[in-house]
């Protein structure tokens, strides 16, 4: 069946991932990015699915969100720095129009405000990266996210 999506495009973005996070010398840090890397990219092209929206942009929005801090080791404006290095990815793969940049970058700029409304891509970044927080814990939701997983979990009809 022909969806349309351009799978080479995410599989790419999923190999450069990959070969990064297999540099991270902590074996323990190294599988924490794959992870809550790969998850929140599962989880960015269900949502997009959900609400049909950009399945591509949405799983190279997840894979490369948090890019920043697993190279650097460092969270402080991770997602400031993490969408600057997700563009110079991007380009080189020579794959991504610059508006599509644009737009993944946008959302992994904007992927820690919780509390603010951004655009649809943005938005699944966003939900994306609480679910696979809360999947990963279900018994731990922290304080910023409860009232986004609130929602997310009406919009999945999940009562419990």
């Amino acid at each position: 069946m022909d969806t349309g999506i351009r799978t080479d495009r995410i599989e790419k973005v999923r190999e450069i991932v990959s070969g990064l996070l297999e540099r991270i010398p902590d074996s323990e840090f190294r599988n924490e990015g794959y992870v809550h890397m790969f998850g929140v990219a599962q989880a960015c092209v269900l949502l997009a699915m959900i609400r049909e929206e950009d399945v591509e942009l949405a799983a190279c929005a997840g894979y490369l969100h948090d890019i920043a801090t697993y190279m650097t080791g460092d969270s402080i404006e991770h997602a400031r720095r993490g969408a600057e290095m997700a563009a110079g990815i991007l380009q080189e793969t020579g794959l991504f129009e610059d508006k599509e940049i644009e737009k993944i970058c946008s959302a992994i700029r904007c992927h820690s405000d919780k509390k603010m409304t951004h655009g649809p891509l943005e938005e699944i970044l966003k939900d994306a990266d609480v679910m696979q927080h809360c999947l990963y814990d279900p018994g731990y939701v922290s304080k910023k996210e409860k009232d986004r997983y609130k929602k997310l979990r009406k919009e999945l009809g999940i009562k419990k």
